[in-house]
């Protein structure tokens, strides 16, 4: 009877340890996935952030500014035109 007792104490204390490394990984998980989620919602606002830059950085006006002033491009004369027409 004495080995039972033992035996059945064994297999409560057992179980008993399982359920506590069980939650406690639960915790760190759920902590885990809370953190990266968080993560994901600042990198999100920083997308959105960049599309706007970016969007700003390409607009046409722009885009003619640097190319008139650093490129000092200029459109062509009109004697300079010459428009070609596709064969049908």
């Amino acid at each position: 009877m004495l080995r039972l007792n033992l035996l059945l104490l064994a297999i409560v204390l057992a179980s008993a340890l399982g359920g506590v490394a069980a939650q406690h990984k639960a915790r760190k998980l759920f902590t885990e996935l809370e953190r990266e989620q968080e993560r994901m919602r600042s990198l999100e606002v920083e997308w959105g952030q960049l599309q706007l830059e970016q969007s700003t950085w390409a607009t046409h006006a722009r885009i003619e500014q640097i190319a008139r002033e650093r490129l000092r491009m200029r459109p062509p004369a009109a004697g300079q035109l010459l428009a070609v027409e596709a064969a049908r």
